[in-house]
C-alpha cells in the first residue's frame, strides 16, 4: 500500500481547499463525541482537534432513528452533507474532525440558508470553547 500523494498514510482527506474528508470509523466518531459540542436547532456539532500534524478537515454525519424513518434520516444527512460541502472548508479549522448530528423534525425541514448560518454559528462557538 502506498501513501496518498496529498497527505500522510491513512489520511483520507482530499486536497487542501477542496471538499472535507470523511470520518468512517466508529472510533473517530467517539473521539469527536468526547470533545466539544454545540447544540443548535438544526443539528448538533461535535468537534475534535486531531493533533496528528495533518492539516485536513474531516466530517462525519449521523442521524438516529429518532429523526424518523430511513427516508427522513437520509434527507437530513443529505442536507448536512451539502452544508458541509459548501461551507466547512472555508469556516473549519485545519486538523479538526467534525461530526454533525441530525435533529428530529428540524434538520429535514429548516430552510437551507438557516442550516448554513447555523453551521457558521456552531463553528464559531466550538472554536471559542
Amino acid at each position: 500500500m502506498t501513501a496518498p500523494a496529498h497527505g500522510l498514510p491513512g489520511d483520507r482527506s482530499p486536497l487542501p481547499g477542496s471538499q472535507p474528508g470523511r470520518l468512517t470509523q466508529r472510533s473517530e466518531f467517539l473521539r469527536a463525541a468526547r470533545a466539544h459540542n454545540v447544540a443548535l436547532p438544526g443539528f448538533v456539532l461535535q468537534g475534535h482537534e486531531r493533533g496528528d500534524g495533518t492539516h485536513s478537515i474531516r466530517a462525519g454525519f449521523t442521524c438516529s432513528k429518532k429523526v424518523g424513518n430511513a427516508v427522513a434520516r437520509n434527507r437530513a444527512k443529505r442536507r448536512l452533507r451539502e452544508v458541509v460541502r459548501l461551507d466547512l472548508s472555508r469556516l473549519g479549522k485545519p486538523g479538526w474532525d467534525y461530526v454533525l448530528i441530525g435533529r428530529k423534525d428540524t434538520t429535514s425541514h429548516l430552510p437551507f440558508d438557516v442550516l448554513r448560518r447555523d453551521l457558521g454559528r456552531a463553528l464559531a462557538k466550538l472554536h471559542r470553547a
